[in-house]
């Protein structure tokens, strides 16, 4: 069999139609009309209050902190299980990052522990749904509401995932917390190449965030017609996407049900090859509480210790099968690990040394799972 790659980004077709037709539009510098297709299907598919098309899911996040005013001396607690992005943007506004850690029976933030995390000086908790899968948001609106703080969602993995409230509601990821950010990185279910998403849940942040948007000056109003001429009015920066962006997104939103549809077909694909059989040594698999759904993201291991998970991923590759790690623990960073204050965060540790995840693309055959599953197997038994 030929080698089998981590990724390949899913093409619908359609993306070279709706590129070429923003070309001949000549309107390419974003905000233009696919950028609102993109923006009506969200608000339409999941009620979001208001959102914005942007170049990444950094751009998004990085967007919220300057909404939520993040200052020097703030603090804001964050999972150490996490993409870089998730504490870069608030670091870059000065805030100090109080590392969560992971909980036992999954990658996400430990929602219990956030409350002995919250100081004075706390201003937002950032909730990351881990491979789409939700954190327990009743748990974290309830800590941000006693201690009046602000909640953002990285939903970078998380879109077309689902939270069941304590009182039984459906609840689109990214339409709790009072921002939320999504990703259409190439490695993501829905993909525009780089591309993100900022979520405004709370009005009033909506109309700062044109500003921000459009480079701190009040452009988009004035395209609205609803004042004379724009100015700089904010702080900003050039977040917002060319349309080339928005066509690819858009030829994509179009194929979500085809897209989701296959991709939980392969996560139950693996799930049916490998639940019970990797037990035995040790290993774990995707753990969906009963509060969430499955976006199917991903499918990931989590071996029991760090040499067993090497000896494996060697023996996968020497097979041509590509599977990769995921994140290393940010409080233990070169940048950060100074900064940090020594608490040892051991399940978010634990992650780093001992998770992998397995290829995982639209295109990715029955045949070809079934031939990974074996392959992983039979590693496990010569380890």
């Amino acid at each position: 069999m030929s080698r089998l790659a981590f990724n390949k980004p899913y093409v619908s077709g359609k993306e070279y139609e709706y590129i070429a037709d923003a070309v001949a539009s000549r309107k390419l510098s974003g905000n233009g009309k696919y950028t609102q297709k993109c923006h009506d299907f969200f608000r339409s598919q999941y009620s979001f209050p208001f959102c914005l098309l942007t170049t990444s899911c950094t751009d998004a996040l990085e967007m919220a902190a300057i909404l939520l005013d993040i200052q020097a001396g703030d603090e804001v607690i964050v999972p150490s299980y996490t993409f870089v992005s998730t504490a870069n943007a608030f670091v870059l506004r000065g805030a100090k990052v109080v590392f969560a850690d992971s909980r036992k029976d999954h990658p996400g933030m430990d929602e219990d522990a956030l409350e002995a995390l919250v100081t004075p000086r706390t201003k937002a908790i950032v909730a990351v749904h881990y491979a789409g899968v939700a954190c327990d948001m009743d748990t974290i609106m309830d800590v941000a509401a006693r201690h009046n703080l602000f909640v953002v969602e990285d939903a970078a993995q998380a879109i077309d995932s689902f939270y069941m409230d304590r009182d039984g509601t459906k609840r689109p990821l990214g339409s709790i917390g009072h921002l939320a950010a999504f990703s259409f990185h190439e490695t993501k279910n829905i993909i525009s190449g780089e591309g993100g998403l900022l979520v405004v849940n709370d009005p009033s942040f909506i109309s700062k965030a044109e500003i921000i948007w459009e480079k701190g000056t009040n452009r988009t109003a004035f395209y609205r017609g609803e004042i004379d001429k724009y100015n700089w009015v904010d702080i900003g920066s050039s977040f917002l996407p060319s349309e080339i962006i928005a066509a690819f997104l858009w030829a994509q939103l179009e194929k979500m049900d085809l897209i989701q549809a296959r991709r939980l077909h392969i996560w139950n694909e693996y799930h049916r090859h490998l639940n019970g059989y990797v037990d035995a040594f040790g290993i774990k698999t995707p753990l969906v509480p009963a509060h969430a759904t499955n976006n199917a993201h991903m499918y990931y291991l989590v071996f029991d210790n760090v040499d067993q998970r090497t000896r494996v991923t060697e023996q996968l590759k020497s097979e041509n099968i590509d599977t990769v790690f995921h994140y290393l623990s940010l409080h233990s960073s070169p940048y950060y690990k100074k900064k940090h204050d020594g608490r040892v965060l051991p399940c978010s540790d634990k992650y780093s040394d001992c998770l992998l995840r397995l290829p995982f693309y639209f295109d990715l055959t029955d045949e070809e799972i079934k031939h990974i599953s074996s392959r992983l197997i039979s590693a496990l038994n010569h380890a």
